[in-house]
């Protein structure tokens, strides 16, 4: 009786003995804390949450604004896949160098006040769409702005005509000349790729394509949605901020090259508005709550 309690006894002994060895942690090997373990899925979560964040941003400024109406119109008159590459190009582009100046930002200024400096300018543009969608009436359109930038894109034409017209007699002879040279060089495969890839690269970056990148990209200069993108970029899930809205951008842009002007005559700009409004409220809560919890 007492050799079977005495190897009872020394069982329970080991048991304990590698249980506590399965408990502690090995000297020497690191074991992530708990926090440790729902860091990288928080963060996660905050970035998505600035993608989306972005992307919502992007579709309730500009659904009806100058820049949309720009790709719009000329998409009327020119290919649209010109307009469409010329109008993302320079929206891209805008939209890097802004989120880029917002994280600048960062390095002067900590953290915690920039997001309480956003959540204050997106309160402060909310109450401004509330006052423009409350003013505005039921069936309100997009007519005076349409009109305005229908002005402002035959004044563009007619300056680049002119500019066609003063250099106009050297420019056909020089095509003349690139015309025969390619003629003549027909029967190699390397001249006529070369030709090829020549009139491919004048035809996307023509002055129609220059047009449209230099009217979207000053439109954009100081629009609503720049400012915002400085603001939304400033925390640590910049580059979250700037890919949703450049994401942003090119869906608005091929919406409206693809039907802009009939979609921009049939929604309801006070909705659009008012809905943007109630957007950038939440974005408000969100970052000020933020900037409390750093």
């Amino acid at each position: 009786m007492s050799a079977l309690s005495s190897s009872v006894l020394v069982s329970l002994l080991a048991a304990g003995v590698r249980a506590q060895a399965q408990a502690q942690p090995i000297q020497g090997v690191s074991v992530p804390a708990q926090g440790g373990a729902t860091a990288a899925p928080a963060q996660g979560v905050s970035g998505a949450r600035s993608f989306f964040m972005s992307i919502a941003m992007i579709a309730f400024s500009e659904i009806g604004d100058k820049t949309f109406l720009i790709s719009a119109l000329m998409s009327m008159r020119h290919p649209r896949w010109v307009v469409f590459s010329s109008a993302s190009c320079s929206l891209a582009v805008m939209t890097i160098l802004s989120g880029l100046l917002g994280h600048t930002c960062v390095a002067f200024i900590p953290e915690r006040f920039t997001a309480f400096l956003a959540g204050l300018l997106f309160l402060v543009f909310g109450y401004k769409l509330t006052m423009e969608g409350l003013e505005m009436a039921k069936d309100a359109g997009v007519e005076e702005e349409m009109a305005e930038v229908e002005e402002e894109i035959a004044v563009s034409d007619m300056n680049s005509g002119m500019q066609d017209l003063e250099s106009g007699g050297k420019a056909a002879e020089k095509k003349a000349e690139k015309a025969r040279g390619a003629m003549g060089g027909a029967d190699d495969l390397l001249a006529q790729a070369l030709a090829c890839l020549k009139r491919t690269a004048s035809y996307v970056f023509s002055p129609v394509w220059i047009q449209v990148f230099a009217m979207i990209f000053v439109g954009e200069l100081g629009d609503r949605s720049q400012i915002s993108i400085i603001a939304m970029a400033s925390d640590s899930n910049y580059w979250n901020v700037i890919f949703g809205a450049v994401v942003g951008h090119v869906a608005c842009n091929a919406v409206a090259v693809m039907g802009g002007r009939y979609l921009a005559n049939k929604i309801s700009i006070r909705t659009i508005t008012l809905c943007g409004a109630l957007a950038f409220f939440i974005f408000a809560l969100m970052y000020v709550y933020t900037a409390f919890t750093l």
